[in-house]
Formats: C-alpha cells, sequence, structure tokens
C-alpha cells in the first residue's frame, strides 16, 4: 500500500470518529485520559524542581552558619533559586496549556453530559482541534514567573533573605555589618544594595497589576457558595 493510500485510510479513521456519535464518545475518552496523563507528568516535573529547590536551600542554611563560612553561601542561594523559578515557570507554561485543554473538554463535553444545558463554547471542538493542530500556550512566560514565584519560591527567598540579614548582623554582634556582607572583591556597601534591588525587583514580579492570561476560575468565589440555588 503506497503512502497516499495509508494516509488517507487514517483520515478516514478518524473521520469516522468525529461523525459516528459511539467512536467520539470512545475517543473522547481516550483523548481525556491522555491529556491527564499529560498534565500529572507536568505537575511531577515541576514537584520534582521545587523538592530540589528545597534541599538547596535547606543545604546553603546549614553551611552559611558554619564557623569561618562567609555570607557568599546565601548570595549564592538566592541566584540558584532565581534559576530554579525561571525553570519551573517554563515548565508551567507547559502544563497549562495541557490544563486548559482538559478545561475545554470539561465544561462543554463533560458538564453537558450530566446537565444538558448546553456547551460553553459552541465550536468547542474546532477550538480544541486548532490548538491540537498549532498548540498555542495559553500563559505568558510573567504570568508563570509571577504564579510560581508566588505560590512556592517568595517564601524561600524570604527565608534565605532573612537568614543573610541575620547573618550579617545579629549573628557577629562584635563585627561591623557593612564588613560581614561584603565578599571577597566586593564592599559590603554594594552587596546590600544589590540584594535590596534584588529583593525589590523580586516583589514587584509578584505583585505588579499586569492583566490575566489564565482563565482563573477558582478565584472571586467564596467557599460554599457552590451549594447556594440561583
Amino acid at each position: 500500500m503506497s503512502n497516499n493510500d495509508s494516509n488517507g485510510a487514517d483520515a478516514e479513521a478518524t473521520e469516522e470518529a468525529a461523525f459516528d456519535r459511539s467512536e467520539f464518545i470512545s475517543f473522547l475518552q481516550q483523548y481525556y485520559r491522555g491529556e491527564l496523563d499529560s498534565i500529572t507528568q507536568f505537575l511531577s516535573r515541576m514537584d520534582l524542581t521545587t523538592d530540589w529547590a528545597i534541599a538547596v536551600v535547606a543545604a546553603l542554611l546549614t553551611l552559611a552558619f558554619e564557623e569561618n563560612r562567609g555570607t557568599y553561601v546565601l548570595l549564592v542561594g538566592m541566584i540558584i533559586l532565581l534559576f530554579f523559578l525561571f525553570f519551573e515557570a517554563r515548565r508551567y507554561r507547559l502544563y497549562d496549556a495541557h490544563r486548559a485543554r482538559v478545561r475545554l473538554v470539561e465544561e462543554n463535553a463533560l458538564a453537558n453530559a450530566f446537565d444538558p444545558k448546553g456547551v460553553e463554547i459552541s465550536d468547542w471542538r474546532q477550538e480544541l482541534s486548532d490548538d491540537l493542530r498549532e498548540p498555542v500556550l495559553k500563559v505568558t512566560f510573567w504570568e508563570a514567573l509571577e504564579r510560581r514565584l508566588k505560590r512556592v519560591y517568595l517564601p524561600m527567598l524570604l527565608l534565605i533573605g532573612l537568614a543573610w540579614l541575620f547573618r550579617i548582623t545579629v549573628y557577629v554582634p562584635n563585627e561591623q555589618w557593612l564588613k560581614t556582607a561584603s565578599v571577597p572583591g566586593v564592599p559590603g556597601e554594594i552587596v546590600i544594595s544589590t540584594v535590596f534591588v534584588y529583593y525589590l525587583l523580586l516583589f514587584i514580579a509578584a505583585f505588579w497589576p499586569r492583566e490575566r492570561e489564565a482563565k482563573g476560575e477558582f478565584y472571586g468565589e467564596e467557599p460554599g457558595e457552590w451549594k447556594e440555588e440561583e
């Protein structure tokens, strides 16, 4: 059989699933399971990145307070966590792309099967088909970074920052804190200024108002409102 004949047979098989109700439902079930599996994989990858970040923070906090150990260890930790954050924001965008497809199926096919009030998006099958043909990331990199920063990395970075502040002040009361903050070749004033700017940019990235690309279905509703009858 030629390649053209094979491609034609594949096209006919998928077209049957599109127009035959039972075939489509069976196909949709398999597709839905596959997308859920993809979501699970991306969540596991993000969890793994977070676990590594927590392990790094714990190790650096231990090293930073050892005798004759400089404060540069905590500064290195701030940089390492930033790399983890950027890496995880990229993974979050991929996770969100698959999650958006799952929600499209849930709110249009599954929800209508439980209570046939009509679909949310009339051409949802066309929209899903277009996204499968030409996948598009649904959230910007900065929105993904903001979400992972506020939910996961900001507490760790604040812990590192407070540990650094404690390390250069209270931990060595008999030594001038500007001297303690310095690293080889860099005066303490510059180090402190750099750390201040670093955390200022973090808070701007986390809390600066910006237009939200994600749908945000769980936001703006009070717990228990789902029980109220219209």
